[in-house]
């Protein structure tokens, strides 16, 4: 009786979706944010509907370290996964870099168009590459936050500008335009602007806000420079260890949760930028005809980086051909 008990219990625990899955998920958002309630609210409903046999464990606040301190984790599987930029996985999939070249896109809805087009490829591209996600939240554009008001391009010549670790198409973009790129992991940005090792800032003005980047910088040139967009990303071994029916719900789950950031962010973007204006950082405005000149730097320092192998310039090229053909739709609005 004692042995037919016994491999009941072992048939129980090793039957396909029985053992609990805890996927460890590192990010940079500080715990008491909105973004992380709202995270955490996912991981509980995710737990309820599948009955505990789906667990997620978020370590907020940057205390997993860099991108490259929590990948190193991912591989030796103290960590499942992470929330990223772009930049962090360009390594496992250069695609991703895409969305975010300097000075591609004009504006949100303009952007909102193209990802409506290649959102599905660009998400199945980093899939194929080992890496599980639930659709991308924008934060919007990012903006230029300095020490010393920025107008032309004179204004950059020489300045200190944080690049994230592996984002080579901000190094070699911030080059073309004769600023000295500063490498930093996003977790010590704060303390480059206190000491002085890093003059400029390219971020949105709610992440600016949400890690206190806008403590340090005194102005502010609203230009749509890069658009911005995080992911969450799990190893996808380890997420191919759960069932196929509890798959389908932490996808439904944190694929919602994704949705609403990325509706949500936008609005708080904008209301982010008038929360830093009213804190006293003085908003200033880059001349048009000097943003025209920083575009066409860009543009060929672009599809350099494209021919270098940067990126899949095939993609490239059709993000640009949706781009003009959203352009083309609304030129009267754009006049």
């Amino acid at each position: 009786m004692k042995k037919l008990v016994l491999s009941i219990t072992l048939l129980m625990l090793c039957a396909p979706g029985m053992a609990a899955v805890t996927l460890k998920i590192a990010t940079a958002t500080p715990d008491g944010t909105s973004w992380m309630n709202d995270m955490r609210a996912g991981a509980k409903e995710i737990k309820t509907r599948t009955e505990g046999r789906v667990l997620i464990k978020y370590y907020g606040g940057g205390i997993k370290g860099s991108d490259s301190k929590v990948l190193g984790q991912i591989r030796i599987r103290q960590l499942q996964g992470g929330a990223f930029t772009p930049s962090a996985l360009a390594s496992q999939y250069s695609d991703l870099n895409l969305y975010g070249m300097p000075l591609v896109f004009d504006s949100e809805e303009e952007a909102a168009f193209v990802r409506s087009r290649m959102d599905s490829r660009i998400r199945q591209g980093l899939e194929d590459a080992g890496f599980v996600n639930f659709g991308f939240a924008t934060s919007g554009f990012a903006n230029i936050m300095s020490s010393t008001p920025v107008t032309t391009m004179a204004d950059l010549e020489g300045k200190r500008v944080w690049v994230p670790e592996g984002d080579t198409i901000s190094y070699q973009s911030m080059e073309a335009l004769s600023l000295n790129p500063v490498v930093l992991p996003l977790t010590d940005v704060l303390t480059g602007l206190q000491t002085g090792l890093i003059d400029i800032v390219a971020i949105p003005p709610i992440v600016a806000l949400v890690l206190q980047w806008h403590t340090k910088v005194k102005y502010v040139t609203e230009v749509p420079l890069v658009y911005t967009f995080g992911y969450m990303a799990v190893d996808k071994k380890t997420f191919d260890k759960i069932s196929d029916e509890d798959k389908e719900i932490v996808r439904e789950v944190m694929t919602k949760t994704y949705q609403n950031f990325d509706k949500t962010n936008l609005i708080d973007n904008r209301n982010a930028f008038d929360s830093l204006v009213k804190s006293g950082i003085e908003r200033v405005e880059i001349n048009a005809e000097e943003l025209i000149k920083v575009r066409n730097a860009l543009l060929a320092s672009n599809l350099k980086l494209g021919n270098d192998g940067a990126f899949t310039v095939e993609l490239y090229e059709e993000m640009l051909s949706h781009i003009d053909e959203y352009r083309s739709e609304h030129a009267d609005s754009r006049e």
